[in-house]
């Protein structure tokens, strides 16, 4: 059993009290976004429960994407990139009071789209619908975050920076340039502005912000997570460091110019349409060299799954990110494209990358991180965890399968003429034709929030067990010291 010394020495080195708000608050939030996003999903089957303007279906919608995506993922990443940089680094963050400004700061930004969006305040940008007061609010905390993060990699106590702080950092630029470009915009009045851009130069450099949020916020920010957390959790070295940094350059390099394959068939010019389907199908090539990477880090560990839930989360999501890289690759081809295209097959691949890759590998490095960061063995309960995985997993499943037989369905009886050219189906009929398959939906929606809950449940019984303190190794020890022996070989810049 380490020793009460050990707790205050890592207390004194480490600022875990801003890791710890976060990792509660993504919990928190992941709760809160998931149901809203069941609520708009009973929506659609009953739209009788668009009850009032501020509740239905067109302003809650963005209100869901936003709280998944910034208020949960963004919380998660907040938490996991400040544990692992500290951790790596063998050093305190750069600013405790940078560090702070940044989880309040972000808390203040989540509400203000809880508040704006329901109330129809929105640019109409996907992914980047609120307002300019809020995004001015959001440029200053993602400084403050670049701050702490860069200014704990130059003030490192080792000379390597472990891979995972690469894909964390990258992420933290990347936002920001995107961020910043997609919403250059004139005010007009506190909750109106109008875009810099026009036309299609406004779609080409908002699906330029919109699909390197999905590559940048959503993708390359989680591989973070996936470098650090599943060679710890399954105790085993990086399948291949040289792999990792090949996937590195080549994701940063191919995801952003990828965007245009949200502009098929439109005015886009036609170059620019084809490059960007090109660059999609390249994306296969790194995407499933990281999803490898994190699958062969497993060797030697294969048996762990028998026991060890948390590892069961992240070998899942490790599947779902080679399931969803693969099928964004084919659905940017033209062909399939003219079939997926605004069909509930587009939303089945946004769920499985959200729900299976993203909210998956968060749940297993929650896992991991919340006993830690409270001093405990373990999570206070194992099978609530084994329950949580289950409950998850089938509602991935139920949801996703659901989605892809609709939108096929339906992209088949949109494209269904009669010889004479009129269409064969009728709008109405398609959306009937949906009726079950959203109810699947809905409760495959359903059961994951579920499971989302029942991890509030155990986190909270886990922070206040009584059971004897069981503090992280502090720094010094052979832990973290050198990542090569538990995570693998570090990286040198």
């Amino acid at each position: 059993m380490r020793t009460q010394n050990a707790t205050v020495s890592e207390a004194e080195t480490f600022n875990y009290k801003v890791v710890r708000q976060f990792a509660i608050m993504t919990v928190i939030w992941g709760i809160v976004g998931m149901f809203v996003g069941v609520f708009i999903a009973a929506q659609l089957i009953w739209p009788n429960l668009n009850l009032v303007d501020w509740l239905s279906y067109g302003r809650l919608r963005p209100l869901h994407t936003n709280a998944v995506i910034f208020a949960f993922g963004g919380s998660g990443l907040f938490a996991t990139s400040y544990y692992v940089v500290q951790r790596t680094c063998q050093t305190r963050l750069f600013s405790d009071k940078l560090a702070a400004f940044t989880f309040w700061g972000w808390q203040l930004v989540i509400v203000g789209a809880a508040i704006s969006l329901p109330a129809g305040f929105t640019s109409s940008k996907e992914y980047a619908e609120l307002e300019w007061p809020i995004d001015i609010l959001i440029t200053l905390v993602w400084v403050a975050y670049a701050i702490v993060f860069f200014g704990t990699i130059v003030k490192r106590k080792v000379k390597h920076i472990y891979v995972a702080n690469w894909f964390f950092g990258s992420y933290i630029l990347t936002i920001a340039v995107l961020h910043i470009f997609n919403n250059i915009e004139m005010p007009w009045g506190w909750f109106k502005s109008y875009s810099a851009y026009a036309g299609v130069q406004d779609a080409m450099v908002q699906w330029w912000y919109g699909h390197n949020a999905v590559g940048f916020f959503l993708t390359t920010s989680f591989l973070g997570m996936m470098y650090y957390f599943v060679p710890k959790q399954a105790n085993r070295p990086v399948y291949s460091y040289r792999l990792s940094i090949v996937h590195f350059w080549s994701l940063a390099f191919t995801y952003m110019w990828a965007g245009p394959h949200h502009l098929l068939y439109t005015s886009l010019p036609d170059w620019t349409q084809s490059l960007g389907m090109a660059f999609s199908l390249i994306l296969l090539a790194p995407s499933w060299g990281g999803m490898i990477n994190g699958i062969m880090t497993m060797s030697g560990a294969w048996h762990k799954l028998r026991t060890d839930p948390i590892l069961k989360f992240m070998v899942v999501a490790l599947s779902f990110y080679g399931m969803s890289t693969f099928e964004g690759s084919m659905m940017s081809i033209r062909s399939v494209n003219a079939l997926s295209h605004y069909t509930e097959w587009t939303v089945a691949h946004v769920h499985s990358g959200a729900l299976g890759w993203v909210a998956m590998i968060t749940f297993g490095s929650l896992y991991y991180l919340i006993p830690r960061l409270w001093g405990r063995d373990s999570m206070a309960s194992k099978s609530l965890v084994e329950a949580h995985f289950w409950i998850a997993t089938i509602g991935v499943v139920l949801y996703i399968a659901s989605m892809w037989i609709a939108g096929v369905m339906e992209g088949l009886m949109w494209r269904a003429v009669e010889p004479d050219g009129t269409m064969t189906y009728a709008f109405v009929q398609a959306l009937k034709s949906k009726y079950l398959l959203y109810i699947i939906r809905f409760t495959g929606g359903a059961c994951f929030l579920a499971g989302v809950i029942i991890m509030l449940y155990n986190v909270i019984i886990t922070i206040k067990g009584q059971k004897p303190v069981n503090p992280a190794v502090p720094v010094g020890s052979s832990e973290d010291s050198h990542q090569a022996s538990a995570v693998g070989a570090p990286a040198t810049v």
